[in-house]
């Protein structure tokens, strides 16, 4: 009783576990005949003569649509470079720092590698952002007229239809059966 009172998994009456465990019903699985044994999942089949239990295996996880588009290659590669870089220089700053508390030989070359290190990551971080510009403009579907992705696939079109136009003339002389050709071999 004490479980539905707080809003928990209600026992379920009827046979035990093989384990000699307790066995709940879950939420909804409770409503669709399912039962949780010991971390194992069961079903409750009805016939004629009553109920049996038979058990399956959930799986381990369920794959789900990605909420978000995969970043374009180029930009996904240097994004994965600007993080290596990044967390390189933090590692040397905080290196640095406790070489400095503990006045070691090694705090100046590493205070000047982590101030190199900035200027590369900043460097990094740039990258990152200009090669996301540029992909967007070179094949995203930007609303400006001045768009380079509409001039090329304007000029992709035109090229496909130049190539479906001289492949139908090419078959049209095929199926003329040569006439028109100024020479037979």
């Amino acid at each position: 009783m004490s479980a539905q009172a707080e809003g928990g998994p209600e026992p379920v009456g009827g046979r035990g576990t093989a384990t000699g465990g307790h066995e709940w019903a879950v939420g909804e699985d409770a409503a669709a005949g399912q039962r949780h044994a010991g971390g194992q999942a069961r079903a409750v089949v009805g016939h004629a003569d009553g109920y049996e239990e038979q058990a399956y295996y959930r799986p381990l996880w369920i794959e789900e649509p990605a909420r978000r588009r995969r970043l374009p290659d180029p930009v996904r590669t240097s994004a994965v470079r600007a993080v290596l870089i990044i967390a390189v220089t933090l590692i040397q700053a905080v290196i640095a720092f406790l070489s400095t508390l503990a006045e070691s030989w090694l705090a100046f070359p590493m205070v000047l590698s982590s101030v190199a290190s900035t200027v590369v990551a900043t460097w990094a971080a740039l990258d990152v952002w200009v090669t996301r510009q540029v992909w967007n403009q070179r094949n995203g579907v930007v609303s400006e007229p001045s768009s380079t992705a509409r001039t090329l696939r304007r000029e992709r079109r035109r090229a496909r239809r130049q190539a479906r136009a001289t492949e139908r003339a090419q078959k049209r002389i095929r199926r003329q059966g040569g006439t028109g050709q100024l020479s037979h071999p």
